[in-house]
């Protein structure tokens, strides 16, 4: 009879020591910041990815619960700090070295993880560019701060990105160019109010790998001085250039030199006249785009 009692008991029980697991226990896609974080931390993309995907089998409740408790334990409201890259990743997307931060009306450069190579920043609210910004990050190959409210640089912001090819401040507010790094193949600052005193003179000289310049509807009253041998497309168009000197693109003691790698200049809407300066292209192969009479 006790053996029976026993077999009896053991039955109706079992359903309560293995019960069915909890929503909560879905499976989640946790990020790993190599910090001391806690693993219930989630990206908002993923956050809002897993509820849509829950909300589908009619489950969402327990697991929006849940992950809300996480968040609040997590404390992801912390504001963005130089000690952690984790609230930059929250809000903008960090994807195999590139960090998406397209508007989002940020003011300022966010904090950005150690590996970036690619950084987009378009269409946002950010004022200034300190020389800090980018002081530890030297993977940096191309930067995009088009669409900004950018007005000034700090001296050396860009120093120490040594790999960086690509920069793109078009469509900000800067009256003059910052110091820019030697590997670039492309700059682009079109629409800003840049003046010629903007510019200084070097300022494109030891760009060697310099292929690709955009400098249009800005306030230049020349043409920037020592063009690199290596520019193949030069944007000037709707500037306030009045006047072309020999030298600008070619060189007036050397009436055999060509520019080999220029293949486009464009001039249109200033107000200098093409066809009083014919000696200042006889080292192009292609007559720049512009007014001539």
């Amino acid at each position: 009879m006790q053996t029976l009692q026993a077999t009896i008991f053991w039955f109706v029980f079992v359903p309560l020591v293995n019960p069915a697991p909890p929503l909560q226990q879905e499976s989640l896609q946790f990020y790993d910041y190599d910090e001391d974080l806690p693993l219930g931390s989630l990206t908002q993309q993923d956050y809002e990815m897993q509820s849509k995907d829950i909300r589908k089998d009619g489950t969402n409740v327990s697991l929006d619960t849940s992950l809300k408790m996480q968040r609040d334990d997590a404390q992801l409201d912390v504001p963005p700090t130089k000690d952690t890259n984790l609230p930059t990743c929250l809000l903008c997307v960090c994807l195999s070295g590139s960090v998406y931060c397209e508007e989002i009306d940020i003011e300022a450069v966010p904090p950005l993880p150690k590996e970036t190579a690619y950084l987009y920043a378009r269409f946002n609210k950010i004022k200034r560019i300190a020389a800090s910004d980018f002081a530890d990050i030297t993977t940096l190959r191309r930067i995009d701060f088009s669409g900004n409210r950018i007005e000034e640089i700090e001296d050396g912001a860009f120093s120490k990105l040594l790999l960086l090819e690509e920069l793109s401040l078009a469509e900000n507010r800067l009256i003059k160019l910052p110091v820019l790094p030697p590997k670039l193949t492309t700059f682009n600052a079109n629409q800003n109010r840049i003046k010629s005193r903007g510019i200084k003179a070097n300022a494109f000289k030891k760009l060697t790998n310099l292929a690709y310049l955009y400098l249009g509807h800005n306030a230049l009253e020349s043409v920037p001085l020592n063009l690199p041998e290596s520019l193949r497309i030069l944007h000037l168009q709707y500037n306030n250039i009045t006047t072309i000197t020999d030298d600008t693109f070619c060189k007036s003691n050397n009436t055999r030199y060509i520019r080999t790698q220029m293949d486009e200049i464009r001039m249109e809407g200033n107000p200098v006249v093409l066809a009083k300066h014919v000696n200042a292209f006889s080292c192009l192969r292609m007559l720049p785009v512009g007014t001539y009479y």
